[in-house]
């Protein structure tokens, strides 16, 4: 076993505590959640890796990077997961490689997605990015959509051909009414969550936490945390 194998084994481990004692503490069941490893910064070889141990779920946030990597590992049993701001103009690469797309907060990114899905012959998980530090029809500081937006979005995201209504997702504020309270901003999305299942109960699926605030997300009722430091290690600061 080399150093970085047995490195990420050892993580992946701790996360997987982690992970437990959480359902545990919630009443929950283990498999009611879903890891997802945030890989963005690190290469190719980590990711498989990752999935020699068992990962199956790999989430990147910038496509060129993204679709470099998902090419290296092709052939791999993985679902890849786009968790970044997305432009229009990447929605045809973001499709060649992502199952899921994670930071849907626009219609135009919709109708977008919908036509390079379709000309791709594929079909495109999407859940809807809700910024809860945003005003009505603003965009958060961490993207997304403002939570007065979520229904529209959702309503055209299940309209669309080649895309797939999942649920939604939120990255914990750094500004606003939650600011440092992330038990109670994840507490906001699985109210968020609850009308969205009235209207379309499929879309069960909630992303919420990370390496720092798993714990409060699986609280709150999260399916899906996306942890990348905690299993890679801390990342080279970007220049």
């Amino acid at each position: 076993m080399t150093d970085r194998r047995a490195q990420l084994a050892q993580n992946l481990s701790r996360v997987e505590e982690r992970i437990s004692a959480a359902c545990a503490a919630a009443g929950r069941k283990r498999d009611e959640v879903t890891l997802v490893v945030v890989t963005k910064t690190y290469p190719a070889s980590d990711v498989r890796l990752l999935a020699e141990l068992g990962v199956r779920h790999v989430a990147e946030n910038r496509d060129q990077e993204a679709a470099s990597k998902a090419g290296e590992c092709a052939g791999l049993t993985l679902d890849w997961h786009f968790v970044g701001q997305l432009q229009t103009n990447k929605a045809r690469s973001v499709v060649s490689y992502a199952d899921m797309v994670q930071s849907m907060d626009r219609l135009r990114l919709v109708t977008a997605l919908s036509g390079a899905a379709v000309r791709a012959g594929r079909e495109v998980g999407c859940l809807v990015q809700v910024a809860l530090d945003a005003e009505e029809g603003d965009a958060g500081g961490r993207g997304g959509a403002a939570p007065e937006e979520v229904p529209e979005i959702a309503d055209a995201i299940a309209g669309a051909e080649g895309l797939r209504l999942g649920g939604v997702m939120t990255v914990a504020p750094l500004s606003g009414v939650y600011a440092g309270r992330q038990r109670a901003a994840f507490d906001r999305l699985m109210e968020i969550s609850a009308r969205l299942r009235s209207e379309h109960p499929a879309a069960n699926m909630v992303s919420a936490g990370m390496s720092s605030d798993l714990e409060d997300a699986v609280a709150a009722g999260a399916t899906h945390v996306r942890v990348g430091t905690a299993v890679l290690g801390v990342r080279p600061r970007l220049r």
